[in-house]
């Protein structure tokens, strides 16, 4: 039926330190409300989680973990 919402999730790996990790939800924050001040809900319900470190392992992302390497000269 058109109109009928659900919930959708976007996962999104990054390799990073837990800092430059919670620092990027941060920044996602300000992109999906840029007015985080505003009156009442958005007109799109969301909500933005980190999975701890030890949740997740290289073998999850292998190919970010070789971006990492690459890029970075160590691999």
């Amino acid at each position: 039926m058109a109109g009928e919402r659900e919930v959708k999730e976007i996962r999104i790996g990054v390799y990073a330190t837990e800092e430059q990790a919670r620092d990027l939800v941060e920044r996602i924050k300000l992109v999906l409300c840029p007015e985080p001040e505003h009156a009442g809900p958005c007109a799109v319900p969301w909500s933005v989680g980190l999975v701890p470190g030890e949740a997740l392992t290289d073998d999850h992302y292998p190919e970010l973990v070789e971006q990492f390497r690459v890029e970075n000269g160590s691999g």
